[in-house]
Order: structure tokens, then sequence, then C-alpha cells
């Protein structure tokens, strides 16, 4: 079934957003990593995000109940809020209505990858036809704006917006105090500055804090991360309303220091929240790793509570907060809202009978029933008039007065502007893939392809992504080989400036495919990347290594607690002014996650699971997002 406008019979009405799910012992829909965020390189569509098979609960139980199914495909952060929303709905005046009952199903898929697909065209990407959605509820219009102007606007129909957030940044409570909270007011100009100062945090007298950092998520891919680079073009103009191309064009020295900060770019806040959250935890007070979150209110206030990926909390499961807790910084020059549309999707998918039983939904989210529920997730309701409740205090780091001002959302043009002109500002890179070649390489994967050949493919797929000026090279590990670099590894490619070598690179890795494949000296190959890249490294660049490996380490001479040891070293004396930092993907059921989940935090990376091998290709597009 081809996706094509599809004549509605009443209007649509559109709540999303992007935000954070506040916990309460429900069962919420879990933001997994088994499918995650497919990269459009193209500029102005970014996709990206995780299609997530499973309903409100994460079940993935799509059984026929003898009712209408209405799909709603949403952001993590609000599928369990829009799980209890449906329960609610089974009960309301607006479901009586309807000729046959209905159930609603979310199920999560990021803003930027449904944009993507959406604008695409062609059928949804997922086998099961049932999961194919009937509304769409991103964190903000911007996203059904884009794909009314790339495609239709007949797909995205009438969005309205049931609920809201405000973007903030997220700053470790101890750091805020240093910078004035809550008495002074805090601006995006304020931390520009710390930005510029060699000095960082000395700049205010907390020499031992080190550098000032950042973490953004990708604008392509995340609201948040979008609405992050708009909201520096107002600052750095000045401005409150009515935001120009020109005034983004103006903006972009302010907007290069700025993005000089950032530690690494990301698909999602969850991931940057839980290594923070997990150094936290672990004594290390997070203050080595970053300095402030861009991310929405609602995340902050899961973080706070003691979920910073914003999972699918269990009956029973029991939440612990943080020994430092996040507080929300709503910039002084104001924030912008993630305003969370919802609306029926006009795709020749969605029958006659979804279509209705969808639009009695969306209206039923505006009523004062579904208005009242919406605080217990940690969203703001439309309604000023109902109560916020125990989470909008100081006790979980937010001011339920906040933000001061609110910017509004700038026009399409603007918004692909700032898209344009990140891409060429952004923090430079300068990355190492290192890629697993040994015999288990070999197994199929259940598309046609083998392990390798994945690999290889989602390699070469993400190398649009890198601008000419970044750095990047190939390794292969296995026995049985040597080169410049060492025993067991295979140079394809120096790490040097991409240019214009993609089509080299491509041939290089095609040359996996013929090369011996027989043990895993997993540790050696890391230890020796890390020695390369931590000898190249410099200050204001992304230094990283994207590691993928699918077993156990088999021939290695260094041991694993040697080598976290080894590149944990520099964190733990503060050496921070070019940190190197490992991404590994965990490729296959066999892989060994735990060892390297172990690796990537002890550098301040992330960790990726790609044990659905398939999927390879999103996973890598997914990792690469971070640079």
């Amino acid at each position: 079934m081809a996706l094509r406008a599809r004549r509605t019979t009443a209007p649509i009405l559109d709540p999303a957003t992007e935000s954070r799910r506040a916990q309460t012992p429900r069962r919420l829909g879990l933001a997994g990593l088994a499918a995650i965020v497919a990269l459009t390189v193209t500029g102005c569509f970014g996709g990206g995000g995780s299609i997530d098979g499973g309903g409100g609960s994460g079940d993935g139980d799509f059984a026929d109940d003898g009712c209408t199914s209405v799909v709603v495909a949403t952001s993590s952060e609000k599928v369990n809020m829009l799980d209890a929303l449906a329960g609610a709905f089974k009960e309301s005046p607006q479901h009586a209505a309807l000729d046959e009952c209905a159930t609603v199903r979310p199920i999560n898929v990021s803003s930027g990858e449904a944009t993507r697909i959406l604008t695409a065209g062609g059928d949804w990407p997922d086998e099961n036809t049932r999961r194919w959605p009937t509304m769409w509820s991103p964190a903000s219009t911007v996203w059904t704006e884009r794909v009314a102007a790339a495609a239709s606007p007949s797909l995205v129909g009438e969005p309205e917006s049931f609920t809201h957030t405000p973007v903030v940044f997220g700053v470790p409570e101890t750091m805020a105090k240093a910078l004035g909270y809550p008495a002074k007011p805090i601006g995006i100009t304020d931390f520009e500055r710390l930005c510029q100062d060699p000095d960082g945090w000395g700049s205010v007298g907390k020499d031992l804090w080190g550098s000032f950092k950042i973490s953004k998520t990708n604008p392509n891919t995340s609201t948040t991360g979008l609405s992050a680079i708009l909201m520096q073009s107002y600052e750095a103009t000045g401005k409150t309303a009515d935001l120009t191309s020109d005034d983004v064009a103006a903006a972009a020295d302010f907007s290069r220091v700025f993005e000089e900060c950032v530690i690494h770019y990301g698909d999602t806040t969850g991931k940057v929240l839980t290594t923070l959250y997990d150094e936290t935890q672990n004594g290390a007070g997070g203050s080595g790793y970053v300095s402030a979150v861009a991310l929405e209110e609602t995340s902050l206030l899961n973080y706070n509570q003691g979920n910073p990926d914003s999972h699918t909390v269990q009956p029973g499961e029991k939440l612990t907060e943080p020994k430092e807790k996040l507080v929300a910084v709503y910039p002084s020059g104001g924030s912008m809202w993630s305003d969370n549309p919802i609306t029926v999707l006009g795709a020749d998918w969605v029958t006659d009978a979804q279509a209705e039983a969808g639009t009695a939904f969306a209206e039923f989210l505006q009523t004062d029933a579904a208005q009242r529920i919406l605080p217990d997730f940690g969203f703001r309701p439309l309604d000023e008039s109902v109560p916020l409740g125990d989470l909008f205090t100081a006790a979980y780091g937010v001011d339920p007065a906040g933000p001061a001002i609110t910017l509004p959302k700038p026009g399409v043009d603007v918004v692909s502007a700032a898209l344009d002109q990140w891409a060429q500002i952004r923090k430079p890179s300068s990355v190492l893939e290192v890629i697993d070649i040994s015999g288990s390489m070999d197994e199929p994967i259940g598309d046609g392809r083998s392990k390798l050949d994945g690999a290889i493919e989602g390699a070469q797929s993400t190398l649009g992504h890198f601008r000419s000026s970044d750095e990047v090279g190939v390794w292969a590990f296995t026995t049985g080989v040597s080169s410049t670099a060492g025993r067991n590894i295979v140079v394809l490619r120096d790490v040097s400036p991409l240019a214009s070598d993609r089509e080299s690179v491509d041939s290089s890795l095609d040359d996996l495919r013929f090369a011996q494949r027989e043990g895993t000296p997993l540790y050696d190959a890391i230890a020796a990347a890390y020695d390369e890249m931590s000898a190249r490294a410099e200050p204001g660049r992304i230094n990283a290594i994207v590691l993928l490996s699918d077993g156990q380490d088999t021939d290695s001479s260094i041991s694993l607690d040697s080598l976290v040891a080894k590149i944990g070293r520099s964190a733990r004396e503060g050496g921070d002014d070019a940190p190197v930092r490992i991404f590994p993907i965990a490729y296959g059921e066999g892989a060994d996650t735990g060892a390297l989940q172990r690796i990537a935090e002890a550098t301040g990376g992330q960790w990726f699971d790609a044990s659905d091998a398939a999927k390879i290709d999103l996973v890598f597009a997914s990792v690469i997002n971070n640079f």
C-alpha cells in the first residue's frame, strides 16, 4: 500500500511531544535500542529514532480484541502517558459515541524517524501491518509542518496540541548554584561565556571542575536538539519573536562557540542522562562528564525520580533518586516548547473506522478528564486551571512558573536555515571505526546477508553524515594479520580528513569480504585504537572510537580490567581537554554486552545494542549520530 493523501471526513486534532514521562508505578512504553535511529543525511529532513513493535505496555500485544485498532506512533517519552490516556478513553463519552469500540495502542517511533518515513512515501516499514499507525504524535508541530511542506498537507491533516513541555537546561544542582541559581537568572549567553573562557569553570572559582561541557541531541533527529539551536539564534540576536533566516545567519559565530562545548551529539537525551546517573550513583558526581544537558522538562523530572532513560517502570520496581539532582535552568532569554500535536494520518492504510476512532481520541485529549492525567507523567496541561501537582516543585528541580519568556516556533524556512547552519558549524569529529572480522562474522543474520555484510553496509551508509573536513579512519581486527598499527589489526584507512575520499573508503570496506577471519583479539584492538586516538586527540574536536564486535574476547594479551584501567585513566586524572570516548556496538546475540558496557562507561561513551543483527544499519546510523 502506498503512502498517499486520503480524504478524511473530519478535522484532525494533534497531540505530540518528545517529553519524558514522569515515573509512577504504571506500565510505561519502553524506548528500546533494538531498532534505533535511521539517519537521513540530506540536511533538512533528518530521520532517526526507533520503531518499537511493542504496545503501550511494551509487550507487543497486538492481538485482535474485537475493537477497531488505533495505533499511535509517538516518541518514547509519551508512550506510557498515551497508554494511560487510551485506558481513560475507553470510559469517555467520545468513545461511547462510536459505532464500535476502539483500542488505542501507542508505539515508540521518534519524531525524526516518522518524518523521514512519511516524506519518503511507500509502506510503513514494519512487516506486521497491525502496527502501522493510524495517528502520529511527534514532539512538535515542527515535524508535521516539515512533512506537509515536503510531501502533502493531507498526510498530516490538522495537528492540534494536547500537552506541552518547555525545553530547559538540566544542570547538576551544585554547579547551578555556582552560577547563582536560583536567585540569579541564567541565560544561554552565560553558558556561551563559560565555553569561550579557556579557564572554563575556573572563571567562576571552580578550577577543579575543568572545562564547561554541554550535551545536546542531534537536531536532525531530535526535537530538543532542534529547539536548542533555534534558542541559540534567538539569544544571539536578542529577539523573543519573529526570528528570520537572516537572524540565524547572523548568529553563526555565537552558535559556533556554543557548539564547541558539546561533548558529543546523540539521538536521545536518555543515553546521556543514563551515563550521568551512573557516574553520580558511583560516586563520581558526574561533573567530569557534563555540565549542562539540553532536554525537555519532563525528562528532567524523570531523571530526578531515578528513571534517567524514561524506561518502562514495571509494577513493584523501585526507583532510586540520583545523589545529585538536576535543576531546570529556564534560559533568561526564553525557552521554546515541545507542543505535542496529534493527528490522524492521511495514508491509504487508514480505514474510515480507524480515522473516526482516531478523531474521537484526539477530541478526548482536549477534555478536562484527559488534561488531569498529564501532570502525573511530567507533562503540562494546556488548560492552566488544571493543578500541576507535587512533581512540578523545587524538590524535583523545576519551577512551575517557568519559563518567563516563551519563544515562538519559527517558520519552516527558518528551521531549514538553522539545520543547514548547524551542519556547517557543529563540532568537528575525528572518528576511528574498528570492526571485528573474526570467523563468527560469517554467520547469517536472516535477511540474506552475513553479519559481515551488515557491518560493511552499515559503515558505508554512514559516510555521508561526515563533512569533508571531518576525520575518519577504519580498522579491522582478527588474529593472523598485521599492519603498521600492530599485530592482529588491518588498517583500511588512516584517520585523516574524509575530503572527497568516500568512494575509496567504500571500496576498502568492501575488501573486508575477502579478508581472513579467525580469532577475536577484542581488548588488544581497543587498546591499540585508544593509543592511536589519544596520541592525535585535539581539544575542540569530538575524538571517538566506534567499535563493532559480535563476540567474546578470545585472543588478547591484555585483560579487561587492565584495559578499563588504561582507557579510564584520563577521566580519573581530570585530563578532559581532549577526551577519547568509545562507542561500542554489541552486534548479535553472542556479543559480550557486559564488557562492552564497561568499556564505554570508562571513557564517558555509550554502548549500543544490535542484538537483532538485521538492524545493524539502523544502529550504526544511531551511533554516528553522536558526531
